[in-house]
């Protein structure tokens, strides 16, 4: 096996000294174009491949952002593998990184020590946190003094930080008063939580809020906790509310959630919207060709993720920055999962 080359074996090859090889390889403006050219030569002939890691540490920059989310269990397999919803946020984020020069990696909240460590070991930039941020594993990431990013989080103490949020609680009203509108008056409120905390929470005050105005009396039994985001779940609930005579419409959480949920009351024999009608949330890619093709509250995800990375990145690359709280707009889509009731 060949030994690996050295930025001294550059140096040699080129006549120059490692310093000189050193400027060129991290952009310092201090050598001729003439010598640029015979160093950028010297380390293709001989394919020299830069030690990137080292690099990072010294000019203690690696343009390098870290995304953290939630583990299910001990892992992001259940989320990267049935939840779109999280597809598309990446997705955001990965296009907005590409274009700026930057890089991203993942990884699942765990032990506070050992999110440190993860950071550090990438001499990550900044830390974009998605969803439930504990509050050990904050104390941790504070002592690093890198820029955090929040997306969707509703501790006390990410306000101190940027946060991009949407308006849940309106989402929740649009969705339950569309609804109404259509004269349903039995509506089962689905969230992918519980009802008193987070994004779950904003968008039950928004279903009651909703209710209240149309003067329709709230019951306990309204309310069908999802426990988690997914089609396998949605169908699980599907098949209780199923059973359930009087529900006539389900306003759902997520549009996992409802998709799964229609696929399991129409193999309980009942039709989407002509018997139950259901209302979305997130308007994934998906959710405009299911059959039927859901209504839903339209978030605008892969911008969220795009304004969470351009967030990181405008902190990494200016001093003293005010942190923000940054609320994206959201909308009802009428599609052809909701009818007037009968």
């Amino acid at each position: 096996m060949s030994r690996k080359i050295t930025i001294r074996d550059v140096a040699k090859y080129a006549g120059v000294s490692p310093a000189t090889v050193s400027y060129v390889i991290n952009g310092v403006n201090k050598v001729s174009e003439e010598t640029k050219e015979r160093v950028l030569l010297a380390i293709s002939q001989l394919n020299y491949q830069p030690d990137f890691t080292a690099i990072s540490l010294s000019k203690r920059k690696s343009n390098m952002i870290g995304v953290i989310m939630p583990l299910v269990g001990d892992t992001l397999a259940p989320i990267l593998k049935e939840n779109q919803y999280f597809n598309e946020l990446l997705s955001g984020v990965e296009f907005v990184c590409r274009k700026s020069g930057y890089d991203f990696v993942i990884s699942g909240i765990s032990k506070s020590e050992e999110c440190k460590n993860w950071v550090m070991r990438r001499n990550l930039d900044a830390l974009i946190v998605l969803g439930k941020f504990p509050l050990h594993v904050f104390k941790e990431m504070k002592t690093l003094s890198i820029p955090l990013v929040f997306v969707d989080s509703f501790e006390d103490y990410v306000y101190e930080y940027h946060n991009i949020r949407i308006d849940d609680e309106l989402g929740g009203y649009l969705g339950t008063k569309h609804l109404l509108d259509l004269g349903h008056r039995n509506i089962c409120f689905v969230p992918n939580g519980r009802v008193d905390y987070a994004v779950d929470g904003q968008r039950f005050l928004g279903f009651k809020r909703a209710l209240n105005e149309a003067g329709v009396t709230f019951k306990d039994e309204m309310v069908f906790e999802g426990r988690l985001n997914s089609f396998e779940n949605g169908y699980l609930i599907g098949n209780e509310l199923a059973k359930n005579e009087k529900i006539t419409a389900i306003f759902t959480s997520s549009d996992i959630t409802a998709l799964g949920i229609i696929k399991s009351i129409s193999d309980h024999g009942k039709r989407i919207p002509e018997d139950i009608s259901i209302v979305g949330f997130d308007d994934l890619m998906i959710s405009r060709y299911s059959s039927p093709s859901l209504t839903t509250i339209r978030q605008d995800v892969f911008r969220k993720g795009s304004v969470a990375a351009e967030t990181a990145i405008h902190v990494i690359e200016n001093e003293n920055v005010k942190s923000e709280e940054i609320m994206l707009s959201v909308e009802l889509v009428v599609r052809d999962s909701t009818t007037a009731a009968k």
